[in-house]
């Protein structure tokens, strides 16, 4: 079987995410396409792995993958596709056969072929594209043992290496910048923009202990939202100048091209306090006007520096990627003998049936009158030597046939 494991593979090293994008299915898509796909083009087993920026295709087959499957592949799977378009995914994919396959999804799982290096998610993220392959009958017994195999690599790369310990996300990054500073957790927070990263990371500190929160978007129905989920209260971005309940703390990420916070406003909000304020600015230009942290008592945390400490997070990050590439390369000859003792398993599984076939024929058929000529103690004591023979006889190949492929 592990010649038939093949992996179509569209990343980040391949293709442009906007690219990547076209070839997401809608979950309510999923099931009727990937069947169709697999019974027009006769695969034995299918996996489908999407994510933000990874989209890959899983399975099993007898076939050639080639150019003429690959252009049969996508031509099935997305028929809104123009022959361009199908020629293109063609071309550009990454392909992956046998062992090399597996040892692929080793380090997708392990997050060494990440975007970024040790971002933990993955491995939750091929944990449920299995489940949801599994649920929609469309993986089989090979792509579940690569899986199995496959997950428990990665946990173990993320317990024994530091791969995974120093945080490289924005949203990471900041709330670990304010946990130092030892901010009490009634402190008083403005969060101006309701975009996704300003949702992640005021989440984030909702569920470390922080409750007060008061939200400012262009869009009031997202500012209204967002608060919502944080039990705070939405005002439209326009208000920001008039507001005048104070604050202790601001996380400001929009999309504007000026200066949000500017001076005046900034002084208003003060409200006439002197104590230290914390602004943590993550837009990109920053939306607090530079000469505010000239003139006021303010710890100034920008996407500048975080990403700084990013980039020399990922420096260490990468120093382990010589420790994950040993344990996949034992986890990748250790699967060679899984597969190998599957194999037997698999050829003889019919071995206990037909056993006990053997069993019935002979009490039933051949030694019958014997049988029946036996005193009920010398039958009792006759079942227990077959029961046990049987057992033995069930158990022994198998074990011996383990033994040989292994010493081989």
């Amino acid at each position: 079987m592990l010649e038939q494991f093949h992996i179509i593979a569209f990343t980040h090293r391949n293709l442009d995410v906007s690219d990547i994008g076209k070839l997401h299915i809608e979950e309510t898509k999923q099931q009727n396409r990937l069947q169709n796909l697999k019974e027009l083009l006769g695969l034995t087993e299918l996996m489908f792995l999407s994510t933000c920026n990874r989209v890959e295709f899983v399975f099993c087959t007898e076939k050639e993958v080639e150019f003429h499957f690959l252009m049969k592949f996508f031509q099935t799977l997305y028929p809104e596709f123009t022959n361009e378009q199908i020629g293109h995914f063609a071309h550009r994919g990454d392909t992956y056969n046998g062992i090399n396959g597996v040892e692929h999804l080793l380090a997708v799982a392990s997050s060494i072929d990440s975007m970024i290096v040790g971002e933990r998610e993955i491995i939750t993220q091929v944990r449920n594209a299995f489940e949801s392959s599994k649920k929609q009958g469309l993986t089989g017994d090979f792509i579940r043992l690569v899986i199995r195999h496959t997950i428990e690599t990665a946990k173990s790369v993320y317990t024994e290496t530091s791969i995974a310990t120093k945080p490289v996300s924005v949203v990471s990054l900041a709330y670990h910048k304010l946990r130092d500073m030892n901010i009490a957790l009634d402190a008083r927070i403005l969060i101006i923009g309701a975009g996704a990263t300003n949702t992640n990371m005021s989440r984030f500190l909702r569920k470390h202990g922080y409750k007060k929160f008061i939200v400012f978007n262009r869009t009031l129905s997202k500012a209204e939202s967002l608060a919502k989920d944080l039990n705070g209260s939405g005002f439209p971005l326009s208000d920001l100048e008039t507001y005048t309940e104070g604050f202790d703390i601001i996380i400001a990420c929009t999309g504007a091209d000026t200066h949000i916070i500017t001076p005046e406003i900034y002084s208003n909000l003060l409200q006439g306090e002197t104590g230290k304020k914390v602004v943590i600015d993550i837009a990109l230009p920053q939306d607090l006007d530079p000469q505010i942290v000239i003139n006021h008592n303010v710890t100034h945390i920008s996407v500048d520096l975080l990403q700084k400490i990013s980039n020399e997070n990922l420096k260490e990050r990468s120093k382990e990627i010589q420790h994950v590439e040993e344990i996949i390369a034992e986890a990748l000859f250790n699967f060679k003998q899984i597969q190998k003792i599957r194999t037997v398993e698999l050829a003889m599984r019919d071995v206990p049936q037909k056993v006990k076939e053997i069993r019935a024929t002979a009490m039933n058929e051949v030694f019958k009158n014997d049988l029946a000529a036996l005193d009920e103690h010398s039958k009792e004591v006759l079942d227990k030597i077959i029961g046990y023979m049987e057992k033995k006889y069930m158990s022994m190949p198998m074990i011996m046939a383990k033994e040989i492929l292994l010493k081989k």
